[in-house]
């Protein structure tokens, strides 16, 4: 048996135990959950609701930045309707320059005065979809106008921490340790210090994370495990904290490849270096949604942002889920290096990925539409997030604006949220609370794949408690059922009161345009309480928050 179908079968070994010995259900419903007030798996870190940023298409240019003198509102250049939304959402993190590009670039290109500041040939500038664009355009040619103090303040605009990915591909290790200096050290202690203060901040940054290379097995370097610890442990070796408990992300693996992993972490024991400063492994692990029988290739094989069946809605959950399995063999294998577990997984690269076509300008390279079936997915991969607690530290959503599985779409002075934007609305309430378990039970989905009958589970969520609020987040991925579900707290509490909201639509491709920006919105939804549960029918296609107030 493979690994994969090892931890399939065990995940539900063990929730046929926990069913076991439960009370008997109403025979009104048909669909069942549990929540374990008194097991707590963890606390679900703010962190693993992060977001990431790239120098790519319209994301930093035409997203995030539009310039100090432009007519679309501002905070010095800051698109201000982007800092409103992330401090709704209570953003905690949010990682830049990249992605690929960060491994092509050198931090000291963006400082100064931007009149001096040079314009580099973009990383991105070989991408087909760049190459259809003409003269000077920001995705061939960068002109640095964002560099790390426009970083910095987006950040502290948005109630963010800052995560920085180094380039570890093209840069010495000394520059790692000077960008650490330009943003740690005291106000007038170095020159860099005193540049930083010339730039616009005496006060230093005191930035944490620090990302020590990006995808070192693919862009950032093309590097065997072996090869990449070397460069690891040159970049990572006597950097000054200047007071900063640093926190460094190895660039860990693409999807599930545990040889890496392996690899790396063999390659820091036998010379008996394990800094405590490393303390996360990044995964990076996009839903490809790729035809059946096609290889994980850049383009070929990829589905539409839009156009797709009811077996492209389940195809996309049914790899999605994956992340799971992706989750607990990284941790296991993890523990034969880190028996303390001070090192958590990083997942800082996740999403769909559909073919080009979609997204909203030409500009925005790697950009797609985002749908309800989008909305669903990230909610799932979230719950996941939250049902390993204590193995998941931090996670970054690929990407923030116009690219990928965006929160926002803008164009000049146009700007609208998608329904991941509402999915992080709604999952909001998880940051910084207990991890309970919760055992979901309901009848599976069953659809047609290649001719024969595929099937998903028809539930699944997660729950947590902070002071006295439970919130269980749940998706129904049923295209035609409603799920009446029963809720049952076990423990000693009492339901006080509880409210529900609820992101759906009639149509599975429902997404939200400039012209159409709301139609994929929250709403309210009816639930009823009853002692120590509660009933509510949880429409099809949908994902849904219950927040449950104890007497």
């Amino acid at each position: 048996m493979d690994r994969r179908k090892f931890l399939q079968a065990s995940s539900l070994a063990g929730a046929a135990i926990a069913f076991g010995a439960r009370p008997a259900w109403s025979a009104t419903v048909d669909a069942h959950v549990e929540i374990l007030l008194d097991e707590s798996i963890g606390i679900i870190a703010p962190e693993i609701y992060g977001q990431f940023t790239e120098q790519l298409g319209g994301v930093i240019y035409d997203g995030v930045w539009v310039g100090e003198g432009s007519s679309t509102p501002n905070v010095h250049g800051i698109r201000k309707e982007i800092v409103d939304c992330l401090k709704q959402i209570h953003v905690p993190v949010i990682r830049w320059p990249g992605g690929c590009f960060a491994d092509s670039y050198d931090w000291r290109d963006g400082i100064g005065p931007r009149k001096d500041r040079p314009t580099r040939t973009n990383f991105w500038a070989d991408d087909p979809d760049a190459r259809r664009l003409s003269g000077n355009a920001v995705q061939l040619y960068e002109n640095n106008a964002f560099g790390t103090d426009e970083f910095i303040r987006f950040c502290h605009l948005s109630g963010a921490q800052p995560y920085l990915a180094s380039n570890l591909r093209s840069l010495p290790a000394m520059e790692f340790s000077r960008w650490v200096e330009y943003c740690n050290s005291p106000a007038g202690s170095t020159t860099l210090a005193k540049q930083r203060a010339a730039n616009g901040s005496a006060e230093p940054y005191n930035v944490k994370y620090w990302g020590v290379g990006n995808e070192s097995w693919g862009c950032g370097g093309n590097f065997e495990p072996g090869e990449y610890a070397e460069e690891f442990r040159r970049f990572t070796t006597w950097v000054p904290h200047y007071g900063v408990p640093l926190s460094y992300v190895g660039s860990g693996p693409n999807d599930n490849n545990l040889e890496w992993t392996n690899g790396f972490f063999e390659a820091l024991r036998r010379k008996n270096y394990m800094p405590r400063e490393l303390r996360g492994w990044s995964v990076h692990y996009y839903t490809w949604n790729l035809s059946m029988g096609q290889t994980n290739d850049w383009v070929a094989g990829k589905r539409d942002a839009l156009d797709f069946d009811e077996t492209g809605w389940y195809e996309l959950f049914l790899q999605g889920l994956y992340m799971e399995d992706i989750v607990r063999a990284q941790w296991g294998l993890l523990g034969e290096f880190d028996p303390s577990r001070n090192i958590k997984l990083v997942v800082d690269e996740y999403g769909a990925w559909y073919k080009p076509g979609t997204q909203l300008d030409p500009t925005h390279m790697l950009g797609q539409q985002v749908t309800l079936r989008d909305a669903l997915l990230t909610a799932m991969t979230l719950d996941i997030f939250n049902r390993h607690a204590e193995k998941v530290g931090m996670a970054a959503c690929a990407q923030l604006i116009n690219n990928l599985n965006a929160l926002f779409f803008s164009h000049e002075d146009k700007f609208i949220t998608t329904p991941v934007f509402h999915v992080f609305d709604m999952y909001a309430a998880h940051q910084g609370g207990q991890s309970l378990r919760a055992n979901f039970s309901s009848p599976e989905v069953h659809y047609q794949r290649n001719g024969k009958t595929a099937s998903l589970a028809g539930l699944l969520g997660s729950a947590s408690l902070t002071g006295k609020t439970v919130t269980l987040t749940a998706t129904n991925p049923d295209l035609k059922e409603p799920r009446v579900t029963e809720i049952v707290l076990r423990g000693s509490a009492k339901i006080a009161s509880a409210e529900a909201s609820v992101l759906t639509n009639t149509d599975m491709h429902a997404h939200n345009t400039f012209e159409m920006p709301n139609t994929v919105q929250l709403k309210k939804h009816a639930i009823e309480v009853q002692g120590d549960g509660l009933t509510i029918t949880i429409p099809a296609a949908s994902v849904s928050r219950i927040a449950i107030q104890l007497a």
